[in-house]
């Protein structure tokens, strides 16, 4: 996947508002099981926002290794939530289409 324009990192950030979050950054921190389950929430829904509820001061380091690890684009971080993208290979299975 190329790199996200401004534009439309902008046109997900809209999108993501009225997300919940799927996934909670706990005290374990990072661990192969989060990986995974960013990994599913990514190939089901496409936009996905992922909680802080502990290393909130390293949020930003640890969305972009996330979004590093499970090779999804970092769109956004508000407040204790990262929003991540990462696009379904299959054209047919695209929920999101990007402007």
């Amino acid at each position: 996947m190329k790199s996200l324009t401004g534009a439309q990192r902008k046109y997900l950030r809209g999108k993501a508002h009225s997300l919940n979050p799927v996934v909670q950054v706990g005290k374990q921190g990072i661990t192969p099981d989060l990986i995974k389950a960013v990994n599913e929430a990514l190939d089901f829904h496409e936009l996905i926002k992922v909680k802080f509820v502990d290393f909130k001061e390293e949020r930003k380091e640890l969305s972009r290794e996330i979004a590093e690890r499970t090779s999804s684009e970092a769109v956004g971080l508000i407040g204790n939530v990262a929003i991540l993208y990462r696009q379904q290979p299959d054209e047919q299975k695209r929920k999101i289409p990007l402007p």
